[in-house]
């Protein structure tokens, strides 16, 4: 049972940065695409990123390039997210996951495994 353990959220203050991690157990994740979702109140949950599992092939949505960068580690069983200039509108619970399979996709149901979030909170 693969587990997923998101850190590194918090606090920022509007134009700052923050960077999560999402460390992987318990199962094969380096041969996997993964990404990043995020979730604000009495919203659903939204696409972020996505990284292919050879880390060749990266995906944003489009609210977020050019600020955010998405990466992993295979050597580590980890997945980042470094998000630069962030705005209010990034606050959200962000969730990384797991895909079913090796290529990337932007769709919730094509993951399998999922995080338990952690919280990014930014201030204006």
């Amino acid at each position: 049972q693969v587990q997923l353990v998101e850190s590194g959220g918090g606090l920022v203050q509007a134009g700052g940065s923050l960077r999560l991690s999402c460390a992987a157990s318990g199962g094969t994740f380096n041969f996997y695409g993964a990404g990043w979702f995020r979730q604000a109140p009495g919203k659903e949950r939204e696409f972020v990123a996505s990284i292919s599992s050879g880390a060749g092939t990266t995906t944003y949505v489009d609210s977020v390039k050019g600020r955010f960068t998405i990466s992993r580690n295979n050597a580590k069983n980890t997945l980042y997210l470094q998000m630069n200039s962030m705005t209010p509108e990034d606050t959200a619970v962000y969730y990384c996951a797991r895909s079913r399979g090796l290529s990337v996709s932007s769709t919730p149901s094509s993951y399998n495994y999922w995080g338990q979030g952690t919280q990014v909170t930014v201030s204006s």
